[in-house]
């Protein structure tokens, strides 16, 4: 089934801590931060990340999930977090694997309906294939691919493993 490991289990876990030291130093001077991981392996990945952040820093990490529709990102979005809660706050949407971008850009425009200290994004795995202008501000790995193929993270035991297939 799984055809290229681009991604081990080793790799991902200094990703991830690598990742939540760059969001901590981003975060310094902030009391809280919103880590919005996008159903349902993005939402894993930002678990992973926020643990790491908990254990490094003092500052309050809020978890929040994402339920958007990854085949039509338009249809309403659904936070596990009422707007209130991360409004004036710093987030980070997190999803697993950046393709084309629609996914994030439709989860960063329904952050941005409330006034926010910062918006950043962070993934596993940057595709380079963006049909929409936005950025993995931190990123795990860069890969550079054909359209034709598919990359996918393999969640096990709060363990990533991402595969070309």
């Amino acid at each position: 089934m799984y055809n290229d490991c681009i991604l081990t289990a080793e790799q991902a876990e200094l990703s991830i801590r690598r990742i939540a030291y760059q969001i901590h130093e981003d975060n310094s001077d902030e009391k809280g931060i919103v880590i919005a991981g996008v159903m349902s392996n993005g939402n894993q990945v930002a678990k992973s990340i926020a643990k790491v952040l908990r254990s490094i820093s003092d500052i309050e990490v809020m978890d929040c999930q994402i339920q958007i529709d990854k085949k039509n990102p338009r249809n309403k979005i659904q936070t596990s977090i009422d707007a209130s809660v991360y409004e004036n706050q710093s987030i980070v949407i997190v999803d697993d694997v950046l393709h084309t971008g629609s996914t994030l850009i439709y989860a960063v425009r329904h952050f941005l309906q409330v006034s926010l200290t910062q918006c950043k994004v962070a993934v596993l795995i940057n595709r380079n294939h963006k049909k929409f202008p936005i950025k993995a501000d931190y990123k795990g790995i860069s890969l550079s691919t054909s359209m034709h193929e598919h990359v996918e993270i393999v969640c096990k035991n709060d363990t990533f493993e991402g595969y070309l297939t």
